[in-house]
C-alpha cells in the first residue's frame, strides 16, 4: 500500500511540472468543442402516426375457406424492409433531396445519411410512428409525406403481390401434377390394353374368375355325362323296337319319309332348346352359336332329302300303327338327346379352353398385381396432390379477394406529417458538459504524455531502482521565501485558469438554457 502511494505521489509530482501545458490543451479542446457545439446546425424532426386495422369480421366468417395471413407479422416485416436503398433513392429523387449533391460520393453519403435518419417505430398495438430529421423544416415535412405514402402503398401492394405470387406458384404446380396424372393414366391404359382380361381389379379377381370357370366346366361336364347317358338310353330303347317294327310294318314304307320325320323332330327339339338358351345367354354365347349351327345343318339336310324324294310317293299305313308311333317317338327323343349332347360338348370345350388359358396365365398374376398396384399408387398420390392444389388455388383466390376488401388490413393516417416547432438535435445541454469533461481529460492526458516523454527522478530510491547503481549523495534545493511566494502565485494562477474554464462553460450552459426556454 505504501509503495502504491509512493508511486502515485511521484506520478502526480511529475505531471504537475507540465500543468501549464495540460491547461493549455484543455482550453484548446474546450474552445474547439464549444465552437463546434454552437455551430452544429439544428435538425428538425417530422413525424406521422399510422394505424393498421388488422381486425375484421370477415376473418372468422372465412375461417376454413381461406388462408388467414398474420397481418401483424407482415406489417412488422414491412416496416423493417421498407427502408431499403431502392426505396430511399426513390424518396430522394421524388422530394429532390439530391439537389445539392455534385458528385457520386456526395450522393452516396446522402443516401447513407437518410437511411440512418429514417425510422419506423412501434407506438402501441397496430400503431406505427414514422420519423425523419432534416435541417430544413419544410423539407423534412415533404420527405415525411412521401415516406408515409410509400409505407401505405407498400402495405397494399404487398397483399396483391403475395397473392399473385402464391397463385402463380400453385398454377405451376397444378400444371406439373396434371402432366403427371396424364402420364399415369396413359401408363394405366397401356397396362390394361396389354393385359386385357387379366388386369387385376376388372370385376371379380383373377383367381375368382379362375375358380368360377372351373366350377362352370365341372357343371358342364356333369351335364354332358347326363345327356350322354340319356342319349344311350334312347338308343337302347330304339334298338329293342326295330325288330318288332320290321315284322309288323309295311315293307313298302320309304326310308326317305322316316328320315325326314326324324330330322323334323330333331329340328323341333333344337328350336325349343335354342329358345331356352336365348333366355339365359346372348347371341354370341358358345351354346347359342352351337345350337344355331346344328339347326342350320339339320335344315340343310332336310331340304336335301325333300329334294331327292320321289314325287309319286304315297305313304301307306302301318299294319300295327301303335308300334310305328312308339318308334317315331323314340327317334324324336333320341334326336333331342343328340342335340343336347352336341351343345354340351361345345360348352365343355369352351369352358375347358378358358380354364386352360386362365391356369396358364396364373403364374403372371403376382407380377401383374404388383405392377398394377404400383400404377394405382402413383396415380392416387398424384391425384390427391392435384386435387389439393386445385383446392388451395381457389382458397388463394378467395384470400386475395378478401385481402383487397377494405377493413381486412386497413391503413389509417391518424396523425398527418408534422414538424416539431423546435429543433430536436443537437442536444447542446448535454453536449456542453461532455465537451468540458473531454477537455479536462485531454489536459490530464497531455501532462501524463509529457511526463512519460521527459521522465524525471524525484527521490534517491527511484534513481537507484532504475539505474541499478548505488547513490553516493543527494543535493537538496533550499526553498527560500521568494521561491515559496512564486510557487504559490503559480498555483493560484493555475487554479484560476481551471476555474475560468469551468466558469466559461457554466455561463455558456446557463445562457443556452435561457435561450432555449425563451424560444419555447
Amino acid at each position: 500500500m505504501d509503495e502504491l502511494f509512493r508511486q502515485g505521489t511521484i506520478t502526480l509530482s511529475s505531471m504537475w511540472r507540465y500543468r501549464w501545458m495540460g491547461l493549455a490543451v484543455a482550453w484548446a479542446v474546450a474552445a474547439i468543442g464549444f465552437i463546434t457545439i454552437i455551430f452544429i446546425p439544428d435538425r428538425y424532426e417530422a413525424t406521422a402516426r399510422i394505424y393498421v386495422n388488422t381486425a375484421s369480421i370477415l376473418k372468422p366468417l372465412m375461417t376454413g375457406l381461406t388462408v388467414q395471413p398474420n397481418d401483424d407479422q407482415r406489417i412488422t416485416g414491412l416496416s423493417r424492409i421498407l427502408i431499403t436503398r431502392p426505396n430511399v433513392e426513390k424518396l430522394v429523387q421524388t422530394v429532390g433531396l439530391d439537389a445539392g449533391s455534385k458528385s457520386k460520393d456526395e450522393y452516396e453519403r446522402l443516401i447513407d445519411r437518410i437511411t440512418r435518419t429514417l425510422e419506423i417505430k412501434t407506438a402501441g398495438k397496430d400503431i406505427y410512428t414514422l420519423a425523419y430529421r432534416d435541417e430544413i423544416p419544410e423539407r423534412a415535412k415533404q420527405t415525411m409525406q412521401q415516406f408515409t405514402s410509400m409505407f401505405i402503398e407498400s402495405g397494399k401492394a404487398g397483399k396483391v403481390d403475395e397473392t399473385d405470387t402464391a397463385k402463380k406458384f400453385i398454377d405451376e404446380q397444378i400444371a406439373v401434377y396434371e402432366k403427371k396424372l396424364q402420364d399415369a393414366e396413359n401408363r394405366l391404359k397401356d397396362f390394361k390394353l396389354r393385359y386385357l382380361g387379366m388386369a387385376p381389379g376388372e370385376g371379380a379377381g383373377y383367381f375368382a374368375r379362375l375358380s368360377e370357370t372351373s366350377a362352370l366346366l365341372t357343371r358342364a361336364q356333369l351335364e354332358l355325362r347326363e345327356a350322354e347317358n340319356s342319349r344311350d338310353a334312347f338308343k337302347r330303347g330304339l334298338a329293342s323296337e326295330e325288330p318288332y317294327q320290321s315284322s309288323t310294318s309295311l315293307s313298302s314304307t320309304p326310308v326317305t319319309s322316316v328320315e325326314i320325320s326324324d330330322i323334323e323332330a330333331r329340328l323341333d327339339s333344337m328350336r325349343r332348346n335354342l329358345d331356352v338358351l336365348l333366355q339365359k345367354y346372348t347371341d354370341n354365347h358358345p351354346d347359342v352359336v352351337g345350337a344355331k349351327r346344328v339347326i342350320k345343318e339339320l335344315e340343310d339336310q332336310r331340304r336335301q332329302l325333300i329334294a331327292t324324294r320321289p314325287k309319286s310317293f304315297t305313304p301307306q299305313a302301318s299294319i300295327n300303327g301303335g308300334g310305328i308311333r312308339a318308334s317315331e317317338q323314340l327317334k324324336v327323343s333320341l334326336a333331342g338327346a343328340e342335340a343336347a349332347v352336341a351343345s354340351l360338348r361345345i360348352r365343355v370345350s369352351e369352358y375347358s379352353s378358358r380354364y386352360n388359358q386362365l391356369k396358364a396365365a396364373a403364374t403372371l398374376m403376382p407380377q401383374l398385381e404388383s405392377e398394377f398396384a404400383q400404377l394405382n399408387r402413383d396415380y392416387d398420390v398424384n391425384k390427391k396432390n392435384y386435387e389439393s392444389l386445385v383446392s388451395r388455388r381457389e382458397s388463394a383466390s378467395i384470400s386475395g379477394d378478401m385481402q383487397m376488401v377494405a377493413g381486412v388490413a386497413d391503413f389509417r393516417l391518424i396523425d398527418p406529417p408534422r414538424v416539431s416547432p423546435q429543433p430536436v438535435a443537437p442536444n447542446r445541454k448535454l453536449l456542453l458538459p461532455v465537451a468540458l469533461l473531454i477537455a479536462l481529460l485531454s489536459g490530464i492526458g497531455a501532462t501524463f504524455v509529457a511526463k512519460e516523454l521527459r521522465p524525471t527522478f524525484y527521490d534517491i530510491r527511484s534513481l537507484s531502482e532504475i539505474t541499478g547503481l548505488p547513490v553516493l549523495g543527494l543535493v537538496t534545493l533550499v526553498i527560500t521565501a521568494p521561491h515559496r511566494q512564486q510557487n504559490r502565485k503559480s498555483t493560484i494562477h493555475f487554479i484560476g485558469g481551471v476555474g475560468a474554464l469551468l466558469g466559461t462553460y457554466i455561463v455558456g450552459f446557463i445562457a443556452l438554457s435561457i435561450i432555449s426556454a425563451r424560444s419555447i
